[in-house]
């Protein structure tokens, strides 16, 4: 995620903070400020703050360890004002292991409330949640009942925050997967609408969450529509076989014709019939500003690109031009170049597959590939 701050890795996952956390530090200093609280008040207010996304990040570590135990990758954990987001490589294919990698999260934040409530007991410390003070107050007492409070909200059939991510896997065990997600959904549309609906009159954060679960799972159920649409489906099937390439030694100048002759956008470039690279076009277009027009293509050209075999599934094509942000990518055939393959060939070719079923529609696919 664009503007995020890398704070370290954990077993490979990087874990890092977007820039508007800050909004939410500063929120919290004005709120204790506001209410007359002292320096040592307001510097407890920001600790529970960090106490309370630590907390986050470990539900997150729970959603990302777990997946990992089935052979997925979670690219990032990123902090947000809003909670945190596991970026998995994608969610499991078996129902009742995406219900194990959708309970791992809270039940991180179940340990450690029992944790914190266990030493409350011990030491006399523990208090109902109507008596927890807003600003001041015992922060193991706040930190405690926080979690329980991420919990609940967590567990609300809200896709797709984790609740909803349950009940879609439950809903699989049941039904096919398009129709689980198409339910979940839906519910969780709703939920946000509720969301927003509270968040008028009581809380703006709750705004905020309406946007992000709305957005979420309208999103969710464009991935797995997309998802289905290319299963089985070979990248030959996708690949532009009518394109032009670019040798090394050719100029920006020869490039520029390229671009302004067609529609085509980025260019394979090959190395005596190999492919050698990739030109993209914002490349093409900052190097003709930084060194003019007679520079060659294999001076700025993206070499060690993804050569993606003609067999291949389309599915996991996409997966890997989504990781190295790629719009294009070279087609080969025993390593010589046969195609391109474009994520809006592949948006054609889905519109036409989806057209001939009598189902979905061309918008849902854009969306939908431009998901990362």
């Amino acid at each position: 995620m664009k503007w995020s701050w890398k704070l370290g890795r954990v077993s490979g996952i990087k874990i890092q903070v977007h820039w508007t956390f800050l909004i939410l530090i500063g929120w919290v200093v004005l709120l204790h400020m506001s209410r007359g609280a002292g320096a040592g008040e307001v510097a407890s207010g920001v600790a529970l703050v960090l106490a309370v996304f630590s907390c986050v990040v470990l539900h997150e570590l729970g959603h990302a360890l777990t997946a990992q135990r089935f052979g997925i990758h979670t690219r990032d954990i990123t902090l947000l004002p809003i909670g945190g987001v596991a970026r998995l490589e994608r969610m499991p294919d078996k129902p009742g292991q995406e219900l194990l990698v959708a309970v791992a999260g809270p039940a991180v934040n179940v340990v450690i409330a029992a944790i914190l409530f266990g030493f409350l007991a011990a030491t006399n410390g523990l208090k109902p949640m109507q008596e927890v003070a807003v600003v001041g107050g015992s922060l193991v007492v706040q930190l405690a009942w926080l979690n329980v409070i991420l919990v609940a909200f967590n567990i609300l059939p809200a896709f797709p925050m984790d609740g909803g991510r349950m009940l879609r896997a439950l809903l699989a065990m049941r039904l096919d997967y398009v129709r689980s997600t198409q339910i979940a959904a839906s519910i969780g549309q709703a939920m946000a609408i509720l969301f927003g609906f509270v968040g008028l009159f009581a809380n703006p954060i709750l705004l905020l969450i309406a946007i992000f679960v709305y957005l979420g799972a309208q999103a969710e159920a464009q991935q797995v529509q997309l998802r289905v649409a290319l299963e089985g489906v070979p990248v030959s099937e996708a690949m532009l076989t009518r394109f032009r390439a670019l040798g090394q030694t050719e100029t920006l100048d020869h490039a520029v014709e390229e671009l302004l002759a067609g529609s085509q956008q980025d260019f394979p470039v090959l190395d005596g019939g190999r492919v050698a690279g990739m030109l993209l076009r914002k490349d093409l277009v900052k190097a003709l500003k930084e060194r003019g027009r007679e520079t060659t293509v294999g001076e700025i050209m993206r070499s060690g690109v993804v050569l993606l075999d003609e067999d291949e599934p389309l599915e996991r094509a996409l997966t890997q031009m989504r990781q190295g942000s790629f719009s294009a990518l070279p087609v080969v055939r025993d390593r010589m170049l046969v195609g391109l393959l474009t994520l809006e060939n592949v948006g054609e070719l889905i519109m036409v597959n989806t057209a001939l079923r009598g189902a979905g529609s061309r918008s849902d696919v854009a969306d939908a590939l431009a998901t990362d």
